[in-house]
């Protein structure tokens, strides 16, 4: 008898919702064994140009998505899986969902999404606002501002300054700019807490996005309503009006499938849904990474630092800290760089010459791949340039969307390649940053992982990235890690009586496995990659700590330009 067909087998699904795409693996509870994969593109993907339907133009640094997008993968994915495995829906015990975050969105009393309601659809601060949706950068400052006026012990744990990526920078952006959006929502929810809602008909929020994105602690809750009314008198009241009151553990179930969503998509009211998680959080257990002052680093278009130690310590610049946030029992730390795969993908796609595009097509072989050929045969510091890793604004340590790339030392025989590994380079320097802020406040970086797309399909990167950290850097053999760590917490909420397991670490031992390559840093480069960090670092403090605010001056002058 077929794996996949053995009466006494279970599974469990782990859905991962990304900025383009949804991710699903059906995966045995038993070992961790992928049994199938389904992968389904967003029809709007990221909606920052116009509105669909009306072309109606968006403002600059707005990012948003069509929540029809999530249903349809949704119920897409789900129904695909376990009909490529050929298993018996019943045989699915748990699921498991994670989401790209702060990824939010206004819904109105019977928790629909107000931009599907005629009377809004047309005014973009009704539609989910994507986590790098950059617009609220102004209402993040004056966040952080008033924060630092009164005080406020919050801030603290979010290195001192919060991100205009974050709920509350969002919320008060609505407030701000649509007063009519913000009276007329009921709830302002993460997508991830919204997709375990249709699932299971319960709204729960999660522990991680509260605490990771939201100023919620697990001592003292949220920030005071006196902090919110001295924000805007709107919102004095914004946690029990807009938000709610409860936060659920990640390891908890959220409830089992309604009868609507089993006949919609096959599965069995029978099969249990855990909470919601955040993408990069979920992915900790899953890649192997469960001890004491390990991280993880999930490398995409962003790059996310998920970290978890035994101790609380607050340092400026990273994104937060929580309390059982990333693994139960430990401090969980997150950290990240803004653009690091979009930085790459930006370059191939405006600055590679034509001839190079045309060997593509001649070796058949696709244009990252020549890249990374072409810059692995350069030697550190050979090109002489230096870039600064801020495309998208700099996430960690400066947390400042209004930050812009640089590039430095450019000469007539400077080479498409050259730029390119100065480019990867760079991010490399900005992990660099980050993981020696971890240390030298007291927080020891023991072991890396990595996952994500570009830990799978860039050698010559990761290659680079253990040169530059002086640190090895373990990969395991998981592709959908995201999924597969949804999916281990769906196994978490089923439970063992019913075939699952009853804590992440049980599941862990049974569902991950170990690394399968090791990046060991070339201690021949050494020195010249010391000396290189010591110039970014330079660079670092002056465009960044105020010293010559001139990319905040250019992006004034870019936006005062737009309005004419």
């Amino acid at each position: 008898m077929n794996k996949q067909n053995s009466s006494n087998k279970r599974y469990v699904i782990g859905m991962d919702f990304g900025t383009l795409t949804a991710r699903g693996v059906l995966v045995d509870v038993s070992d961790g064994t992928e049994i199938a994969v389904s992968i389904q593109g967003y029809q709007d993907a990221v909606i920052d140009t116009m509105l669909p339907e009306s072309g109606q133009p968006l403002p600059p640094e707005f990012a948003l998505q069509n929540p029809q997008d999530y249903e349809d993968a949704l119920e897409g994915i789900l129904k695909d899986l376990w009909r490529k495995a050929g298993i018996d829906p019943r045989q699915i015990i748990g699921i498991g969902i994670d989401f790209t975050s702060c990824t939010m969105l206004p819904l109105d009393r019977d928790l629909v999404p107000l931009c599907y309601d005629p009377k809004y659809r047309e005014n973009p601060h009704s539609w989910p606002k994507l986590w790098k949706h950059h617009a609220a950068q102004k209402e993040a400052d004056t966040i952080n501002r008033l924060a630092h006026e009164r005080d406020e012990s919050f801030i603290k744990r979010y290195g001192n300054a919060s991100s205009c990526e974050w709920m509350f920078a969002k919320i008060l952006e609505i407030l701000n700019k649509s007063p009519e959006i913000y009276d007329a929502t009921y709830r302002f929810v993460e997508a991830a807490d919204w997709v375990v809602y249709l699932l299971t008909g319960n709204l729960k929020k999660s522990i991680v996005t509260a605490g990771f994105k939201a100023f919620w602690d697990k001592k003292s809750g949220y920030p005071s309503s006196d902090f919110f009314a001295a924000l805007h008198p709107a919102m004095e009241h914004v946690i029990e009006e807009k938000i709610g009151t409860e936060v659920c553990d990640f390891s908890s179930p959220a409830g089992h499938l309604t009868e609507r969503m089993a006949a919609a998509t096959g599965l069995s009211t029978s099969t249990m849904v855990s909470v919601g998680n955040i993408d990069a959080h979920i992915s900790f257990p899953a890649a192997g990474a469960s001890k004491n002052s390990t991280m993880l680093m999930i490398m995409g278009t962003s790059l996310c630092h998920i970290m978890v130690s035994s101790q609380e310590i607050l340092i400026d610049g990273i994104s937060g800290v929580t309390r059982d946030g990333v693994l139960p029992g430990f401090y969980g730390y997150e950290a990240g760089q803004a653009a690091v795969g979009d930085i790459y993908n930006w370059f191939v796609s405006n600055a590679v010459p034509d001839e190079y595009l045309e060997e593509v097509k001649l070796r058949n072989i696709d244009i990252y791949s020549l890249m990374n050929e072409k810059m692995a045969r350069l030697v550190p510091g050979a090109s002489g340039l230096l870039a600064l890793d801020w495309w998208n604004g700099n996430r960690s340590l400066l947390v400042n969307s209004d930050l812009s790339g640089m590039l430095l030392g450019l000469t007539l025989s400077t080479t498409a390649e050259d730029i390119y590994r100065a480019l990867v380079e760079a991010t490399a320097f900005g992990s660099r940053m980050i993981i020696e802020a971890f240390e030298q406040n007291g927080v020891p970086v023991s072991q890396i992982f990595a996952c994500g797309g570009l830990a799978f399909k860039a050698p010559q990167i990761m290659q680079i990235f253990a040169d530059i950290i002086g640190k090895p850097i373990k990969i395991s053999d998981i592709k959908q890690t995201s999924a597969l760590g949804a999916a281990m917490y769906g196994a978490v909420a089923a439970g063992k009586g019913n075939g699952g397991y009853d804590t992440i670490f049980e599941a862990a031992r049974h569902m991950t496995k170990p690394p399968h390559v090791v990046y060991e840093p070339n201690k021949e480069y050494r020195e010249t990659y010391d000396r290189l960090y010591e110039e970014y670092r330079k660079l670092h403090d002056y465009f960044g700590k105020g010293e010559n605010p001139v990319m905040q001056n250019l992006r004034q002058i870019k936006s005062s330009c737009c309005k004419k």
